[in-house]
């Protein structure tokens, strides 16, 4: 069973942010006109974090595929998340802090990372309950955090917050 752990996410501030500028330059440069995105935990001031750096690169339905490619250049298929038309996940755990790569077509059902991320900067309390939901799986079975944690997404997908956010650039 792989066990999930958190760390404060002070530990990772300053590895996950130089991480996410050197990334996104070197995304920049194979997808020009990509949204890069520091999503995820290491994005939130406070947050509790399994201590990976979380990227998501929006891009138009049409530069899809196209993506696809370039990324694969640079990184790993996640090959045990889900591949779809509008969605890709790669990684690079050799990074500081290891990394993982959301590549969505923007406006599609997988295009709410960033949106998460900003729903969650706006209310400090949504932040406090998912922190309090890592603490109760802490050293618990991955697979049952994952649970929860969508558990907890989809009753955040239901606020005011998150449907205010709408599809941008």
């Amino acid at each position: 069973m792989e066990q999930v752990n958190f760390y404060n996410q002070d530990n990772f501030k300053y590895d996950a942010e130089k991480t996410f500028l050197f990334q996104k330059e070197r995304i920049k440069e194979i997808i020009p006109n990509a949204g890069e995105q520091h999503v995820g935990s290491t994005a939130i001031p406070n947050s509790l974090t399994k201590g990976d750096l979380d990227i998501q690169v929006r891009v138009t339905a049409g530069r899809f595929i196209q993506a696809v490619e370039a990324l694969s250049t640079l990184y790993e298929s996640n090959e045990g998340s889900v591949k779809t038309s509008e969605f890709r996940a790669f990684k690079n755990d050799s990074t500081n802090p290891p990394l993982g790569i959301q590549l969505t077509v923007i406006g599609s059902e997988f295009d709410f990372f960033w949106k998460f991320r900003d729903v969650l900067l706006q209310n400090d309390q949504y932040r406090v309950e998912y922190d309090h939901l890592k603490r109760k799986f802490e050293a618990e079975s991955m697979e049952d955090y994952r649970e929860a944690k969508n558990e907890f997404f989809d009753k955040i997908k239901q606020t005011a917050e998150f449907k205010q956010k709408k599809a941008r650039r």
